[in-house]
């Protein structure tokens, strides 16, 4: 028997970051609106949010500041934005080259919440002991996806961590 139990752990003690992926926010022209509701979502989930890095769109971009985040770090690291496509929709490629192992299910059941998920190219994996998502830019569909997969990740976070 499995015990289900120990896949739906709360989050508490649980660190996670935000990566938004937007040239519009870099710029200062468009509103975080995304990332920011991704912060509030995972604080009322028991998630200490430790870091909110914005970056522009661009595989270069989204790859560096990947291995940036995860660095040294267990815990969960969301990305909002650019997994759609547009030419400059490049988070699933620039999480690509840097994941050490990829987390198919994440992403499927991410994708399955919702009919305009069949267009996303969003990934999850994992690189040293973080587990990265990459979620879509509007700020519904972010949330959307985030909870589609929260009950499980506290578990993944506390597997990667060696628990």
């Amino acid at each position: 028997m499995t015990d289900h139990a120990a896949t739906t752990t709360p989050a508490a003690d649980c660190a996670a970051k935000v990566l938004t992926v937007s040239d519009g926010v870099v710029a200062g022209t468009r509103e975080d609106r995304s990332g920011a509701a991704l912060v509030a979502r995972l604080g009322e989930a028991g998630f200490t949010v430790v870091e909110h890095r914005v970056v522009a769109d661009g595989r270069h971009t989204v790859g560096e500041a990947l291995v940036e985040m995860a660095a040294e770090f267990n815990g969960l690291i969301v990305s909002t934005g650019g997994t759609g496509f547009g030419p400059r929709d490049l988070t699933p490629e620039g999480t690509a080259v840097v994941l050490d192992r990829e987390a198919p299910g994440l992403a499927e059941a991410m994708r399955a919440v919702n009919p305009l998920g069949r267009l996303s190219r969003g990934r999850a994996g994992t690189r040293g002991a973080a587990l990265i998502i990459n979620t879509p830019g509007s700020t519904g569909g972010a949330i959307e996806c985030l909870e589609a997969v929260l009950d499980v990740i506290p578990h993944a976070v506390r597997l990667l961590a060696g628990d």
